[in-house]
């Protein structure tokens, strides 16, 4: 894998480039749809290249390993073959499950034992039998097993939970340089910043994670409950520190105001689910502001979705249109809903890489998250 930086924003940190990997490339700044068991929700996988212009997706370790199951994947070649998806993939490594399954895992040095959600039986995740699942699944990029501490933590714990993540990370790349990938493409590791919103140890951990010489380096522990300041002074710092020449992964971020904020901190990649999730409840992200399509307002609305017409379906559905269908309870409904908001989320990172290759990013980003935040 390979990194090109093309332009640092002069007014910020704000930065385009290029990451070339096997199946493609990647124009930074992204926004990664997150496809937990293979499938970005209730959308087809040429929707989310074609429509939606996708350039990589997620995958996630834990539920991919307990269904389908790692026997499944590896006979269908890993998940490229499995889901038909020729682009990019990343998969996560289950550390965010160690966070919101606390229910449902007992945490030790060794590693994490989980209890199924689906049927109770119970499941140890190593560091090295991490590296060895996500090897099947076969993702481009593969992110290292941590611990993720809550918000908020006491010092002591994050401390010890971020050296934690610092001995699973050295575990992690000695079973990653002493395998290979099975299905004749290269896979990259990114190792996670911990730390919680400790200064301390967010330089601590961003040191240690810097001289691992990684391909990529992921930012973790945030967008967990946390105040977006304390999200932004944290993001801040850690970029400061990590490697200028290798991408930085914001993990779990976030609403379209908070990508643009954090791209002016020297973010490249960013997942998270709301695009999808709040689509499927009748949210939509505009250029304008947020609409709830479920309300009376919309009914004789027979407007495109999206003034700029960011997306395919703006074209064809107007806000009348999706309002009926979410009150007939339609599946289209949450299907169109997601599309577009996915499209929308990818059309806003691709203009943000627009403006800081024309030089005059700060000034669009100011202007947008005003908009952004506007309830219509």
């Amino acid at each position: 894998m390979n990194f090109t930086l093309l332009q640092t924003d002069q007014h910020s940190s704000a930065r385009a480039g290029v990451i070339n990997t096997d199946h493609g490339d990647i124009l930074t700044p992204i926004f990664m749809p997150v496809g937990t068991v293979g499938s970005v929700k209730a959308l087809h996988i040429r929707d989310v290249a074609d429509d939606v212009h996708a350039q990589i997706i997620l995958g996630n370790t834990y539920h991919l390993y307990l269904r389908p199951g790692l026997d499944v994947l590896e006979q269908a070649g890993g998940l490229h073959k499995f889901n038909g998806w020729k682009r990019p993939i990343l998969t996560d490594s289950g550390g965010y499950q160690v966070y919101s399954l606390t229910e449902r895992r007992k945490l030790k040095e060794e590693g994490v034992t989980f209890q199924s959600h689906i049927d109770g039986s119970r499941h140890l995740f190593t560091p090295e039998r991490v590296m060895d699942i996500e090897r099947i699944i076969g993702a481009d990029i593969m992110m290292a097993f941590d611990e993720c501490p809550p918000y908020p933590s006491e010092y002591e714990y994050a401390k010890n939970s971020m050296h934690l993540t610092h001995r699973w990370l050295d575990r992690c790349f000695d079973r990653f340089n002493t395998t290979e990938p099975k299905y004749g493409y290269h896979q990259a590791l990114f190792p996670i910043v911990q730390g919680s919103t400790y200064r301390d140890l967010r330089i601590q951990s961003a040191e240690y994670i810097a001289a691992k010489g990684a391909e990529g380096n992921a930012i973790g522990g945030v967008a967990v409950g946390e105040p977006a300041e304390l999200m932004y002074e944290m993001t801040e710092l850690v970029c400061s520190i990590l490697p200028k020449d290798r991408p930085r992964y914001l993990m779990g971020v976030g609403t379209p105001a908070n990508i643009l904020e954090s791209i002016a901190l020297g973010v490249d990649m960013f997942d998270c689910v709301m695009p999808t999730r709040n689509g499927r409840n009748g949210m939509l992200f505009t250029s304008k502001g947020i609409i709830n399509i479920k309300n009376e307002k919309w009914k004789n609305d027979f407007s495109p979705i999206d003034e700029e017409g960011i997306s395919f379906v703006d074209s064809h559905y107007s806000k009348a249109y999706l309002r009926h269908l979410f009150v007939a309870k339609e599946i289209l409904g949450p299907m169109i809903a997601s599309n577009h908001n996915l499209a929308f989320y990818l059309w806003l990172v691709g203009e943000a890489r627009n403006h800081i290759l024309q030089g005059d990013f700060v000034e669009w980003k100011n202007k947008m998250v005003k908009q952004l935040q506007v309830r219509l």
